[in-house]
């Protein structure tokens, strides 16, 4: 399998690497494999597209949390950093803005543990995640947020496939228009297990695993 570079337009440190294949998802099928590892872990990438999320919201949206998925937490920190310098509004008594993780129990459900609820009850969130598909972990995210009392002020990925998802706009560094060809498919449907094209293996949010 061959890998390449697909380098974002708004900064030179933003690159998305992608594999052609036959990948499987938790949710879909889909024929590239997107490594966003060093844009989530390598501090100089992760400040970068930190700073180009900012842009989304800057001078227009007032945020208190910022929910981070897929492990996303090292952007989600400087995206933090990048708002809170541009004086975007929190209505936190500190004035600062937290960051925080949910957790996800054997059934799939998020949830937030008693000592970080406040954080989001009756908070104006900002939701991120490294990328967005078919929509169902952010349909998931959305449903626990509502739960805990939190109120939605924006979607952030670094690539999405999905425009809108309950409403909700989807804001992405990356698209799937910019990806030739890049398809999704409903596991039970896919044409690639039709044409019995073999899986080259499995993605999650933490990697890749070959089959």
């Amino acid at each position: 399998m061959q890998t390449y570079k697909i380098r974002s337009q708004y900064n030179n440190l933003i690159n998305l690497k992608v594999t052609p294949g036959h990948f499987a998802t938790s949710s879909s099928h889909i024929n590239y494999f997107i490594d966003l590892t060093t844009l989530k872990a390598r501090t100089s990438e992760a400040k970068a597209v930190a700073k180009s999320m900012s842009t989304d919201y800057i001078a227009s949206t007032i945020v208190d949390t910022i929910i981070c998925m897929d492990g996303t937490d090292v952007i989600g920190a400087y995206l933090a950093d990048e708002l809170t310098n541009s004086g975007i509004m929190s209505m936190n008594a500190h004035g600062s803005i937290y960051v925080i993780e949910p957790d996800q129990n054997s059934m799939g459900q998020l949830t937030f543990k008693d000592n970080v609820i406040p954080m989001v009850n009756k908070k104006h969130i900002l939701l991120l995640l490294a990328t967005a598909t078919t929509g169902h972990t952010i349909e998931k995210a959305l449903e626990c947020i509502e739960y805990y009392g939190g109120m939605i002020e924006g979607i952030s990925a670094i690539f999405t496939a999905t425009d809108e998802v309950d409403g909700h706009t989807i804001n992405g560094i990356f698209h799937a228009k910019d990806i030739e060809n890049y398809k999704s498919y409903p596991s039970h449907d896919c044409p690639l297990c039709n044409g019995n094209i073999r899986l080259n293996g499995i993605v999650s949010s933490t990697g890749f695993t070959m089959i």
